[in-house]
């Protein structure tokens, strides 16, 4: 593999520089738009960082749009950090529906701050569009005054949904006595507007909670979020920043007032290598969709090989529903099987696709059950869950074992492109996402187990030609 063959071919990724978060997520006028976090000139020191912008008609193909968000106000003068979206309906000036964007503008003001408790500006900005890609002044609508007290200048990462004829925005935020919660504020117009409550924890968890969403499936509500210093919990794999999600039981609702959430009740979205800030959005056919960052914002294990000029990439778009449990599943939009070349079974057990691109099904698993990748990356299910392993340290780059233990595993599927792999076991309802650097020119697939159906499908590359 040469490091042009680790680009994906139908994972978003970043022309050049450095990409993190999923921003602004939407369907509008018809039209998907994912924004994202990016720093073009990345690795450079104090790179830039705004927003990328990719816009798609299927969900498939994609087209980038260049850095649409820049730091270049004194709001947001070292940063346009994280954000969302909404569509107001009729709103904009031709009768048609209008866009709203916010975000988090990050400023450090001169001198010897901590930039914690003091000497950052954290500026909640709004930027409207009437088609999806011009876009209007910056307008900002929330500063550090606007915050509780109690607060420290760590409060970030709008998300906005209008309920009960109102506006909502959660934000993420650390308090002084440095405990992860939200701010929950409220609007009539989505420009003025006032704190209406919180959501905390009921039991300590982590010093700050970044990237708060909210997410109704089947009439129950969600909020999530991504807490930071929680690598003494039991279920964190020694990791300091993860996300995940909660139930608001006991038919409380967010923007009811005051919510507190069980910490014991907390849910990671995925138990792979490689996934944060995820956001979700609810596109015009009414589905949940939920993209997550591949990407860490610290790791002990080393992101990608040194001579690669971008980093990161986003997940494929998820689709989400309830179990009957509460628990959250995850699955692959329907729109990528459109990518799927003629499947091969894998009825030897053995099969070599001509490139580290595909989609692995296998179905009616019995017993214990193994996917083996590469002769480097084994996906392992038994009786009491799934995990990866890496066998092969040059193609792992740091990476290990990770491992869920909820119930048996009955089925598996593996999307595999180029140099990151996601795997969802049971319908969604375990999943692992990792990036991995094959050195290999094919992709070797060997299963050990029996199971009622193997098929391995080809993907083809949505991304080819000009981003």
């Amino acid at each position: 593999m040469t490091p042009d063959l680790w680009r994906m071919g139908y994972h978003l990724m970043p022309p050049t520089g450095w990409l993190n978060d999923p921003n602004g997520l939407c369907q509008f006028r018809g039209t998907y738009h994912f924004f994202h976090q990016w720093s073009p000139e990345w690795p450079a020191p104090h790179a830039r960082r705004g927003w990328g912008h990719y816009s798609s008609e299927d969900l498939v193909h994609w087209e980038h749009h260049g850095m649409v968000l820049d730091q270049d106000t004194p709001d947001d003068a070292n940063g346009a950090y994280s954000g969302g979206a909404i569509v107001v309906p009729g709103a904009a000036p031709d009768g048609g529906d209008l866009l709203r964007l916010y975000y988090t503008g990050n400023v450090k003001e001169p001198g010897d701050h901590d930039f914690v408790y003091e000497g950052r500006g954290a500026n909640e900005i709004l930027v409207e569009s009437a088609d999806g890609f011009a876009l209007g002044p910056k307008e900002t609508l929330l500063r550090n005054a606007d915050y509780p007290a109690w607060c420290s200048c760590h409060v970030r990462d709008p998300k906005i949904w209008e309920e009960d004829g109102a506006y909502r925005m959660l934000l993420g935020a650390r308090t002084r006595d440095d405990l992860g919660m939200m701010l929950v504020y409220r609007s009539d117009d989505g420009r003025a507007w006032e704190l209406s409550g919180t959501v905390r924890s009921d039991e300590p968890m982590g010093y700050m909670w970044e990237c708060p969403d909210r997410i109704v499936l089947d009439g129950h509500e969600y909020v999530g979020c991504c807490p930071q210093g929680v690598a003494g919990f039991a279920w964190s794999d020694g990791v300091d920043d993860h996300s995940g999600y909660f139930p608001v039981a006991g038919g409380r609702r967010v923007a009811g007032g005051d919510a507190v959430v069980a910490a014991a009740d907390f849910t990671r979205w995925d138990h792979g290598f490689e996934f944060y800030a995820p956001q979700s959005f609810v596109d015009e056919s009414g589905r949940t969709i939920l993209v997550g960052w591949v990407g860490m914002p610290e790791a002990s294990w080393i992101g990608q090989p040194e001579e690669l000029d971008w980093i990161h990439c986003l997940t494929v778009p998820r689709e989400l529903s309830r179990g009957e449990d509460g628990r959250i599943a995850q699955w692959p939009i329907a729109e990528l099987e459109a990518l799927r070349g003629e499947p091969v079974a894998l009825g030897s057990g053995e099969a070599t696709l001509p490139d580290h691109r595909a989609d692995l099904v296998f179905t009616g698993i019995e017993d214990d059950f193994e996917v083996t990748l590469d002769d480097a990356l084994e996906v392992r299910c038994d009786a009491s869950g799934c995990g990866i392993c890496f066998v092969n340290k040059a193609v792992a780059c740091g990476r290990t074992s990770r491992r869920v233990d909820l119930e048996p595993a009955s089925d598996l599927r593996i999307l595999v492109d180029s140099s990151v792999v996601e795997v969802f076991a049971n319908g969604g309802r375990m999943v692992f996402s990792t990036r991995w650097f094959p050195a290999a020119g094919e992709l070797s697939v060997r299963t050990a187990g029996a199971c009622e159906r193997a098929l391995a499908y080809p993907m083809a590359d949505a991304m080819a030609g000009p981003y």
